[in-house]
């Protein structure tokens, strides 16, 4: 499939779903702070990718989905403390952090793709 906007970026699409999940699991929590947190993290994720998509060099995507890349273990590292806190149960720990290993094999592999394409110059 090609790629004509970011939308169609299997990530992208992961991250949306993400963002759902986690919206809907924190709506009803009074920690407000580390609801901000972990939302804010989560909307980086798909935020960066659709963001470098549109810049003008796979160089400069790169960066942007490595940023991601970053916010995706941001919010891995955060679902420990919702875990922690009982915020979450172990099922929806799990579902949650295996969506986030999902998303970071996918940048990974698109980062791979981008460094060996001349998609940009």
């Amino acid at each position: 499939m090609k790629i004509t906007k970011f939308e169609d970026i299997e990530a992208w699409k992961e991250a949306r779903i993400l963002v759902k999940k986690l919206y809907t699991i924190t709506g009803e929590l009074k920690d407000f702070a580390f609801v901000n947190q972990i939302t804010r993290a989560a909307v980086s994720v798909m935020s960066n990718i659709a963001e470098g998509f549109d810049r003008n060099s796979n160089k400069e995507f790169i960066q942007y989905l490595v940023v991601s890349r970053g916010s995706v273990s941001e919010v891995k590292s955060l679902l420990y403390v919702a875990l922690d806190n009982r915020y979450i149960n172990n099922s929806t720990f799990t579902e949650l952090a295996d969506r986030c290993d999902r998303i970071s094999g996918l940048l990974n592999g698109f980062i791979r793709y981008l460094r060996n394409s001349d998609r940009k110059s």
